[in-house]
């Protein structure tokens, strides 16, 4: 059978978890060979018309005589570093008494090696064809010698990377102004900066498929619940056997309910919100190529809470708290009150309230519920053009669409003014919210809630509401109640809600933290 279907076909049936330098990515083993020359026929095959493969024979020994070949991807890794054969080399020298450098041989070289290793601390002994192809493509420079069935890896990679600037989603006036990046060593390195303790554990791992994505798991030892960190790693054991792009794959694979218009758990570009969450008890994931951080669980709760709120003072953080949470419901049930009370019951308004509305909407063809619909679908396509146009363009295609096409439309008859102030009210309230993920979640369930006030009145949307309020107190987030600490009531965690406690009482008492208070000092 030809050796590369064998390869293949071994690959497909049992993908790899672990990182591909300790593990082969199949249950064949294809060992290398002592032939320099077979063992290049196979990396060739298997990396056939990669222009970016770099092949370069090296010699040595006093007249040359000894082989080597040293293989890596020219795009991964920056020439500079293609030193490594000449360190290898020098090693034997400087480390063997009396040894001349012209008088270098394979069989002592490979003994030095086998038995001292290599000074590198990136470098790592390897026997395996399908371990040397995987590690180039990873970014590491692979070294063969004539004669030796194992080989030398390098870890070289030296990709560019966006600098470390300011978060773009999350900004704040008072805090740290520092957001991850693509790099995840660099991520890693920023949180590892913030948490300098033995308990902060990373593992990594490698997803399965072409991809091959690296991945990053962290929580707090003695912090973190031992069941819930169980079942995140029984359903992120199953996730990585996918195709893995960006953290947001993984999301999916593992949250409980995929079909649920509440999101289930926190993305940010913070490292301080991560370092927090943390200390909470959460679990981060990240991946190589993404500055987002994923933290799990999410519960309802945390969707309101920004990382400011902790870098002021507790009386004006809840205020700014409970402030969000009239948005949230403002912008969930704003348009379909309007139109379940102008239409089913209007002896609800003020008389003169009412005649100021009905002057407003004198003239005007629709009924309230379709005028509503005509004006959400336009500032929905607003909102969408505005993210999707450059920067320069975005901003100013957004406020002048809002303006223009809202006194078009009061002016053409399409819709009252009393309906424009509602649907702007509506998206600031929504802009309010500090997660992007929740202010989503609004805009879909926004639309059932105005259909079901059309329909029954203020009885329909009394269903409407109650259906969402069940459906929060049924949804879970890894295994944890989604509405926690209100649903299961629990007191001694309402100190971090809708009201902060000031800090030295919280500070003290960390909701999630699964290890004995500290006392007062």
């Amino acid at each position: 059978m030809d050796i590369q279907k064998l390869f293949r076909k071994s690959r497909r049936a049992a993908p790899s978890l672990a990182p591909t330098t300790s593990t082969p990515p199949s249950s064949v083993a294809f060992p290398l060979a002592l032939s320099l020359e077979e063992n290049r026929k196979w990396i060739e095959q298997q990396l056939a018309n990669c222009s970016d493969i770099c092949y370069q024979p090296r010699f040595f020994g006093a007249e040359l005589q000894y082989g080597a070949l040293v293989v890596y991807c020219d795009s991964l890794i920056n020439d500079k570093e293609l030193i490594f054969l000449k360190n290898v080399l020098q090693d034997l020298v400087f480390q063997e008494a009396g040894f001349d450098a012209t008088t270098i041989e394979l069989n002592k070289l490979i003994s030095f090696i086998e038995n001292h290793g290599v000074s590198s601390r990136n470098v790592t002994i390897i026997d395996q064809l399908p371990i040397a192809e995987q590690n180039i493509l990873l970014g590491q420079v692979v070294i063969f010698l004539d004669q030796w069935n194992k080989a030398l890896c390098f870890n070289a990679l030296t990709l560019e990377s966006r600098q470390i600037s300011e978060p773009m989603n999350e900004p704040v006036v008072r805090g740290p102004q520092e957001a991850t990046v693509e790099s995840l060593r660099i991520n890693l390195g920023l949180l590892r900066n913030r948490l300098k303790s033995a308990n902060f554990k990373i593992e990594k791992f490698n997803a399965s498929g072409e991809t091959r994505t690296e991945i990053a798991v962290g929580y707090l030892e003695g912090t973190v619940n031992p069941r819930t960190l169980s079942e995140f790693k029984t359903r992120f054991e199953r996730s990585i056997q996918e195709e893995i792009l960006e953290v947001a794959y993984i999301e999916e694979l593992i949250e409980d309910s995929t079909y649920s218009p509440f999101p289930q758990y926190r993305h940010t570009e913070r490292t301080d919100t991560a370092v927090a969450a943390l200390l909470d008890g959460k679990i981060i994931v990240l991946t190589s190529g993404s500055p987002s951080i994923m933290i799990c669980p999410g519960l309802f709760i945390e969707f309101f809470q920004s990382s400011e709120d902790y870098y002021i003072r507790s009386l004006y953080s809840s205020l700014i708290r409970l402030l969000r949470l009239f948005a949230f419901i403002m912008a969930l049930t704003l348009p379909s009150l309007y139109i379940a009370i102008s239409t089913f019951h209007s002896e609800l308004i003020p008389t003169v309230l009412l005649l100021a509305i009905l002057d407003t909407r004198e003239g005007i063809p629709f009924p309230a519920f379709i005028e509503a619909l005509l004006m959400e679908f336009f500032f929905e396509i607003m909102r969408e053009a505005g993210i999707r146009l450059p920067k320069p363009v975005g901003s100013a295609v957004s406020i002048v669409g809002a303006l223009v096409i809202g006194q078009a439309a009061i002016e053409a008859k399409i819709a009252s003014p009393i309906m424009v102030i509602i649907v702007a009210l509506t998206g600031i309230a929504s802009f309010s919210l500090p997660n992007y993920n929740m202010a989503i979640s609004l805009r879909i369930l926004r639309f059932p809630l105005m259909i079901l006030a059309a329909s029954l009145g203020g009885f329909g949307f009394m269903i409407g509401f109650l259906f969402i309020f069940l459906h929060l107190v049924s949804l879970r987030s890894l295994g944890q109640p989604y509405l926690k600490p209100w649903a299961p009531l629990i007191m001694n965690q309402l100190k971090d809600g809708f009201v902060r406690a000031p800090l030295k009482i919280l500070l003290r008492s960390p909701r999630n933290r699964h290890r004995p208070n500290r006392s007062k000092k």
